[in-house]
């Protein structure tokens, strides 16, 4: 849980700007088989009346079913489109949306590289058509019917096992070499790792279902889930200005994000396009980790030590050493009686790219509650998503100086981790992952 901001996680205004994903796409959403009404169809406006996505004004005009009842336009949370395609894959820059599931798959016995290409093309076949708000190609539930895309994003990566299962080890990136043990990791090995990992996020929790049931069945006898996780974050309006979200210790969490508009965002982030192997350019590594929050022992705590734990206030995010959220942290700021005012420990001061030769990472994360245990301790924390464009120089190092002396570490277990090797967006035309699959 490093001290840097995650993208968007500001409430939308009433017509929220297109993601960077949305931006870069090159095409458009694909068309509804013929006879079919998408959802988009059905629930858009008449004639030029089109949805207004975006605060630049981009109208796109969708035609409504023929029905005497006039159509309602989609609020903006409805409205809201990731593009499937582009130069990187959505769900890495995208705004952090208010519901989410991660999967990993395993193949199964027998599948190999010709079944994994073709679950990829399924996957990225449905993929499209539903962040498009459209239904699935076959067989579709129905459950998100009713609703627009509420920027439903879907993400795909490689875990290090899918390369001997497929016969291209000599495909696999020098990256994606399993991450060294820490101390603090009590990982559950049934609940790491995996073939294949996919990313889920939508602001409509019956949006992000839907998705997460049609990339199920499209599995088919190609693959089987090894482990699934559900999270959530602050659904988008509910609060009375843009601010970055609070986690489940309730804490402004991550003020120091690498932003988009920084110059050597991209560098820090995504493989560059001449970077080896040549089918991870524009891609990026996702590191995967659920976090457990001891949350009853983290309450006990009083706020001014809560603070002193974290290196920021708990009201506004401000660093212990004055200003406000984004005032840079004064490291060597002293009290009256000569101690440093951001202690020693601090989580916010140990993350901090300068403390760890530069390294960064852009964290993605949901939260989660998978209930309540016996003794009544709750079952909740972090599903810890970061992106970088290689781990050994963005999380390794981070989670190396966590792991020696964080005031944070008695209050969190690292309870599952995997990382994965994300390719870049899937052209028109492509799927994800061809570029490898058909080398």
């Amino acid at each position: 849980m490093a001290d840097q901001s995650t993208p968007g996680t500001s409430a939308p205004s009433a017509r929220t700007a297109p993601s960077p994903e949305a931006s870069s796409g090159t095409s458009s959403p694909g068309d509804a088989p013929q006879g079919v009404m998408s959802r988009r169809r059905l629930l858009g406006t008449a004639g030029a009346t089109g949805l207004t996505l975006g605060a630049a004004g981009a109208a796109v005009g969708y035609a409504a079913a023929p029905s005497p009842v006039s159509t309602v336009p989609l609020p903006s949370v409805g409205a809201d489109m990731a593009m499937f395609h582009g130069k990187h894959q959505p769900g890495i820059t995208t705004a952090l949306q208010a519901r989410g599931h991660l999967v990993a798959f395993d193949l199964t016995a027998g599948a190999g590289r010709r079944e994994a290409a073709a679950l990829m093309r399924r996957w990225s076949v449905t993929a499209q058509r539903l962040m498009a708000g459209e239904a699935a190609a076959h067989e579709d539930t129905d459950i998100a019917r009713d609703a627009g895309p509420s920027s439903l994003t879907i993400t795909f990566g490689f875990g290090h096992s899918f390369f001997a299962r497929t016969g291209l080890e000599k495909q696999r990136p020098v990256a994606l070499d399993p991450l060294p043990d820490f101390s603090s990791d009590r990982l559950d090995k049934a609940r790491s790792d995996g073939d294949l990992w996919v990313q889920i996020g939508a602001n409509d929790a019956l949006v992000a279902f839907h998705a997460l049931r049609a990339i199920q069945k499209d599995a088919g006898a190609a693959a089987r889930v090894r482990w699934q996780m559900n999270g959530f974050n602050r659904s988008p309006g509910a609060t009375a200005e843009p601010m970055t979200a609070r986690n489940l210790m309730g804490q402004v969490d991550g003020t120091r994000n690498p932003k988009p508009s920084e110059p050597d965002f991209d560098g820090r982030i995504f493989v560059p396009a001449s970077g080896t192997p040549e089918w991870m350019a524009n891609g990026s590594y996702a590191v995967v980790r659920r976090i457990r929050m001891l949350l009853d022992d983290w309450e006990k705590l009083s706020g001014k030590a809560q603070e002193d734990v974290i290196g920021r206030k708990k009201a506004d995010g401000a660093p212990l050493s004055g200003g406000t959220e984004t005032t840079a942290m004064d490291l060597d700021r002293t009290d009256a009686d000569g101690n440093l005012v951001v202690p020693v420990n601090a989580h916010a001061r140990i993350t901090r790219p300068d403390q760890n030769g530069g390294a960064a990472m852009l964290r993605r994360p949901f939260s989660f509650h998978d209930g309540i245990g016996a003794d009544g301790t709750p079952d909740a924390g972090l599903l810890f998503v970061c992106w970088q464009a290689d781990p050994v120089r963005g999380f390794v190092p981070v989670q190396r100086k966590l792991d020696r002396g964080d005031a944070l570490s008695t209050y969190i277990r690292h309870e599952s981790s995997g990382l994965f090797a994300v390719p870049g967006g899937a052209a028109e035309g492509e799927y994800v992952g061809q570029r490898l699959l058909e080398a």
